[in-house]
């Protein structure tokens, strides 16, 4: 898919992900560990805004995320799911979202390789850690991304892994 989202000029679409030192985001349809901060700093991020994944991003879930506006993309056009819009496509997703929403784009792999050239933020997770996954993140290209914060933590009581949370904008 080349840059051809006409929808996306005024709009300020933000990925926000959670990937090992190895790009790992996933393993059989779920999260491949457990980081009770990360999970804070992703309501705070997305409540209030929309959010936008994969059907099996959303299947993972479970259920709509609360007080967010929910938007599901899958190639089955006669789902339907409480709570949520579904569409078929990126640029349909793009479409629902007015220019003054806040837009996350919150998964999976194959959601995450399409909006790359679209986000204007990435809000990543990095995990301190590297494993064996079946969904990765694409590499952050050092020529079109620009780190701005980074802030490290070291692992707790509650949070067993290191990790920051990190800003890029794009250049």
């Amino acid at each position: 898919m080349g840059n051809e989202l006409s929808t996306t000029s005024n709009k300020m679409i933000n990925i926000i992900v959670a990937k090992a030192n190895n790009n790992a985001i996933g393993s059989k349809n779920t999260l491949i560990w457990h980081l009770p901060a990360d999970l804070k700093y992703f309501r705070k991020l997305t409540t209030g805004n929309t959010v936008i994944m994969g059907r099996k991003t959303y299947d993972s879930i479970g259920k709509p995320l609360p007080n967010r506006r929910n938007i599901i993309i899958t190639r089955n056009v006669d789902l339907m799911i409480d709570g949520c819009e579904v569409v078929n496509s990126l640029e349909a997703a793009l479409t629902l979202s007015t220019s003054d929403e806040k837009v996350f784009i919150i998964g999976g792999a194959d959601i995450y390789r399409q909006s790359m050239e679209f986000a204007h933020t990435l809000y990543v997770t990095e995990i301190h850690n590297e494993f064996e996954g079946d969904s990765y993140f694409p590499k952050i290209d050092s020529n079109k991304w620009i780190e701005v914060t980074r802030e490290d933590h070291l692992k707790d009581e509650k949070n067993t892994l290191d990790y920051s949370f990190v800003i890029y904008n794009r250049k």
